[in-house]
């Protein structure tokens, strides 16, 4: 893995997720970012690592230096990376991290009900397949 890239960690089977990660492929033109599902091996090894649980993926992560970033404040720091088009988005940190978590939550809570769910985790593209590990 290159060390110096962040890793955006992913519920591979959900519609929502994997449509936030295709719009997030686009946006990152700089390829800043690898990906991984949160069902593959590296997903696995990294949620044991951090005593999370292996079987509920109810946040999306973002691993960067060393660091482990969930839910809204995960968002927010993707969001930092992309064109500065997306800056704006910035403007959430005004809100106590308890508040942007709630909003997060219900998404969370509710995303298969609402987009979907697919029974098998996304198979990348041959043109974004270097971007995503295993």
């Amino acid at each position: 893995m290159e060390e110096d890239k962040p890793v955006v960690l992913f519920d591979g089977v959900c519609n929502y997720c994997n449509a936030m990660i295709n719009f997030i492929i686009r946006q990152d033109k700089k390829k800043k970012y690898l990906f991984a599902t949160l069902q593959s091996e590296f997903g696995r090894r990294l949620l044991h690592q951090w005593n999370l649980p292996v079987n509920s993926f109810d946040s999306f992560l973002v691993f960067d230096n060393g660091k482990l970033y969930s839910k809204s404040t995960a968002a927010l720091r993707l969001y930092n990376q992309l064109p500065w088009y997306w800056k704006w988005t910035q403007l959430f940190w005004i809100f106590p991290k308890f508040l942007r978590d709630a909003v997060y939550n219900v998404i969370a809570r509710n995303r298969y009900k609402w987009f979907g769910k697919k029974d098998e985790c996304m198979v990348p593209s041959p043109e974004i397949k270097e971007r995503f590990l295993n």
